[in-house]
């Protein structure tokens, strides 16, 4: 329990803060690809103070590169509006901004000597353990940005971050007492854990018949794509020494270790090459598709795709079922390749005949069958189980997470989770695939020891500065107006 409240609370409530720091570390290289168009350098004005378009945009790219990691990779302009990044970028810097105008009001500031002692503590910005001028101006003009913007930026986080701290509070005894009453309970449980194997089916080929008659939808042949793929590869392209120092300097800012501190050209000079001959051979790629567009170079196979192939990408399937016959597919990287595709012609999706699909119907009839005789079987059990004619007898407290039996770590979690939240003394709890009975014979109060207290405490903590901020914003939000320059984009 007290590990769930210290992974989970963050997500009570909105977050605000997007620090300067962590940007750096994510190691940016420019807003070209975010089509993040404004026409000025301000895009809106709250309370007394104008968000820059240069926040906005650290903050949307921190998002963005979050959400792509999440994604794998697969994130795109299209999907980023689906998500609303920009929205909640700028709800982040609308947030940071009101907090802002409240430090202003208090007479919060930051002063130079203070923005100049971060600066040189970022190890990106550092050679041999000092700041070094020259990769902190290499940075700025390679992410495009002022030095007067960027440090503008770091200054209104220092101010935040000063103001927050101020506001900072501590749980009490009493609310560490009242989180700690429920982790003191544990419960004696008996169990026992039914699955399909303990459920014999007897398969009658009309009863099958009748499944599949019933569910024809569900038994298609899939949707088939007839293509011609030029491939370009990437891994055989040349890459020099100083292109890689070249593409290095650019980037320093990215190649970091999970302390922060800088690695050598030499550790990421695989990586780096990699990048350059993916970069070189996009460019190849896109000549080479020109030429097979018009008939100049030949496909280097022929290959019939199924829209339920999954080896091949979903973008690309995607692609493929929004295209005409006879259009070509822009380039694409696949591993090390970069496939350019041509729509010969598309084979609909058809339904399956029995005997085609039969061995498919007769296992999902099999399944069917097994889990109505299931909950059956459990409906029975429960109602005689105890210590005797239980599989097992354990004991259960809301602050452990254990492996019950021959459930698997997530199928545990999911019957405790389910059975703590339960308010019945005996019942039934349906995991996947299998069913769990179970009857609550006794209850004992344990005493927490000093350790758990103290994380109980930090947890109440947290959840209290987090209440407060959410409490403290929506005041802050009637206080101070907002009004948004920029008209062409999708912020409100």
């Amino acid at each position: 329990m007290i590990s769930w409240m210290q992974k989970h609370n963050k997500y009570l409530v909105w977050t605000i803060w997007i620090a300067t720091i962590a940007f750096i570390g994510a190691g940016v290289v420019g807003w070209g690809d975010y089509n993040l168009g404004f026409k000025g350098d301000k895009i809106a004005k709250v309370g007394n103070i104008e968000i820059d378009k240069y926040r906005y945009q650290m903050t949307y790219k921190s998002l963005y590169d979050r959400y792509n990691q999440q994604l794998q990779g697969t994130l795109d302009d299209k999907k980023a509006k689906e998500i609303g990044i920009e929205k909640q970028a700028f709800e982040l810097v609308k947030n940071q901004t009101l907090f802002l105008n409240l430090a202003d009001e208090y007479g919060i500031k930051t002063t130079d000597e203070e923005v100049a002692k971060i600066l040189s503590s970022i190890p990106n910005f550092q050679t041999d353990g000092k700041f070094d001028m020259k990769i902190y101006e290499q940075y700025l003009a390679s992410q495009n940005l002022k030095k007067r913007a960027f440090e503008d930026i770091l200054k209104d986080d220092i101010a935040v971050n000063k103001l927050l701290t101020l506001l900072k509070t501590n749980s009490v005894s009493t609310e560490d007492k009242a989180v700690a009453m429920p982790l003191d309970i544990s419960d004696e449980v008996a169990i026992s854990i039914l699955n399909p194997n303990d459920i014999k089916i007897t398969v009658n080929e009309e009863a099958v018949k009748k499944y599949w008659s019933d569910n024809k939808n569900k038994y298609q042949h899939p949707k088939k794509y007839n293509t011609e793929i030029l491939w370009t590869t990437t891994n055989n392209i040349d890459v020099s020494q100083a292109e890689i120092e070249e593409f290095y300097k650019l980037n320093a800012g990215k190649y970091s270790g999970q302390n922060g501190e800088k690695l050598s050209i030499e550790m990421m000079k695989p990586f780096i090459t990699k990048e350059i001959q993916t970069s070189k051979g996009e460019k190849i790629a896109k000549r080479a598709y020109i030429d097979f567009k018009n008939s100049k170079i030949k496909p280097d196979l022929t290959l019939t795709i199924s829209s339920q192939d999954q080896s091949v990408p979903k973008e690309l399937i995607a692609k493929l079922e929004n295209a005409k016959n006879g259009e070509f597919l822009k380039p694409q990287l696949i591993n090390d390749k970069y496939a350019t595709v041509k729509l010969v012609s598309k084979v609909e999706s058809k339904p399956m005949t029995f005997e085609e699909a039969k061995a498919l119907a007769m296992n999902d009839y099999v399944k069917k069958e097994q889990q109505n005789n299931l909950q059956k079987l459990a409906e029975e059990r429960v109602k005689n189980i105890d210590t005797k004619t239980a599989q097992s007898t354990i004991w259960i407290n809301i602050n452990e997470n254990k492996t019950i039996l021959t459930l698997g770590n997530e199928e545990s979690l999911q019957f405790l989770q389910k059975l703590l939240t339960s308010k019945k003394e005996r019942g039934i709890i349906k995991l996947s695939d299998k069913v769990v009975v179970y009857r609550i014979i006794s209850q004992k109060i344990s005493q927490n020891n000093q350790k758990d207290l103290l994380l109980i405490s930090q947890s109440v903590s947290q959840l209290k500065n987090k209440v407060l901020e959410s409490g403290l914003l929506e005041a802050l939000n009637k206080k101070y107006s907002t009004k948004i320059y920029s008209k062409g984009m999708n912020l409100e």
